[in-house]
């Protein structure tokens, strides 16, 4: 089988020497990448490091074997074109249709999806002309990944950083995969919780459950290859974030609600796919619990948390926005659901069969989808992508 053919764009930042371990991972995986990078770039990382890497040459100019006419064929044979990291300046140039160079030609020609991973100082990100040129690519159909919160250029801390190379390849993957008509999300706003609460007894114990997350995750994955604009709310989960998502961090079942309520304020979709502790200590103590010898430990008492779920989708936050549920259940699977599925008021709820060793913490997943309308979907077991896109298509089936 032929390789898939990807340009790998590389602009002039701090970050380009990143985009080494994205090209290891494209070329690993099985890709033919030919790298593109700027003039500025090669301040960073020279034209040879590109070349050895890729095992492809490396030029920054339209006027480089001329005969191939490499201005137009490296974008029209391009199956994916992938600009990492890409500066303000880039995006400036993207935006406005500027053919300077060889990866600005590229990117009028290309006519498979893009994908930019911008990387600059929080400043020039949240400059709205930055913004607008932003939109105006997302506009067009490109995939702008939204940048990562850190450490910056110095001593600077803020959004803007470049995503964990490795989950950029895990959306030029989904994009890849869905092809250039993966757009149905483009436009709308989701937020997804993932991972599981956590409610402290004492300063070092903790009732918690077994959830890893990567459901969520790979839910966050999937809608930003479909162009959504991805608002992830995890519970201790200690995975990377994944690129293009806005991340927002809880821990307990009631910072995770007031997480969800504030974001879902103008979402088009609310997925609750994270594991919320139904019940918490009625009282925490300051100081560790102490074992004393020849006394049984005192009763735990324990109080409801808030049900979530319920009072999103009991009062939902705009006219139309879908709410869907996830439920893990030990036994009688689907009756379970079905009754979850009325009590709790949601559009979806996804229904799968939990334990020590099903599920929690693995890669995989199958499910039941059923639906407010009495649907039933079988998800068979596979990737954990193909449940999250399984539900996506769901819920695009349901928008007006």
């Amino acid at each position: 089988m032929e390789k898939p053919r990807v340009v790998l764009g590389v602009s002039g930042g701090i970050a380009a020497y990143k985009a080494c371990e994205l090209l290891r991972r494209l070329t690993e995986s099985g890709h033919d990448v030919r790298v593109v990078p700027t003039e500025a770039s090669l301040n960073f990382v020279g034209a040879a490091t590109w070349s050895a890497l890729s095992g492809n040459p490396v030029s920054t100019e339209v006027w480089e074997s001329v005969h191939e006419v490499p201005h137009v064929r490296i974008g029209q044979a391009a199956d994916l074109v992938v600009v990492a990291p890409a500066t303000a300046d880039m995006l400036a140039r993207a935006a406005h249709g500027l053919a300077d160079d060889l990866l600005t030609n590229t990117l009028l020609t290309a006519r498979c999806p893009v994908v930019f991973a911008p990387a600059m100082h929080t400043e020039m990100w949240e400059h709205p002309a930055t913004q607008e040129n932003v939109a105006t690519l997302r506009r067009r159909g490109a995939v702008v990944i939204e940048p990562a919160v850190g450490r910056l250029t110095g001593v600077d801390t803020g959004k803007g950083r470049l995503p964990d190379p490795g989950e950029i390849f895990e959306v030029c993957r989904r994009v890849l995969a869905r092809g250039p008509g993966a757009r149905d999300l483009a436009g709308r706003h989701v937020v997804i919780s993932a991972g599981g609460t956590r409610e402290p007894l004492d300063p070092v114990r903790y009732l918690g459950n077994r959830s890893s997350g990567k459901q969520g995750y790979a839910l966050a994955r999937t809608a930003v290859a479909r162009r959504a604009r991805v608002t992830l709310i995890e519970a201790n989960t200690g995975l990377p974030d994944p690129a293009g998502a806005d991340v927002v961090r809880a821990g307990t079942a009631v910072q995770l609600r007031e997480a969800v309520l504030k974001a879902s304020a103008d979402a088009d979709v609310v997925v609750m796919a994270a594991a919320v502790a139904d019940f918490r200590p009625a009282a925490y103590a300051s100081g560790k619990i102490k074992k004393k010898d020849g006394q049984e430990p005192a009763p735990i008492t324990l109080v409801r948390n808030p049900d979530i779920l319920a009072e999103v989708a009991a009062d939902r936050a705009r006219p139309g926005q879908l709410v869907v549920g996830f439920a893990a259940e030990t036994d009688d699977v689907l009756a379970n659901g079905r009754e979850k599925l009325r009590r709790k008021g949601c559009d979806l709820l996804v229904v799968n069969e939990v334990g020590e060793r099903r599920t929690f913490g693995s890669e995989e997943n199958e499910a039941v989808v059923l639906g407010s309308d009495g649907g039933e979907t079988a998800v068979p077991y596979g990737p954990k992508e193909a449940l999250a896109d399984t539900v996506w298509d769901l819920v695009t089936a349901r928008f007006g």
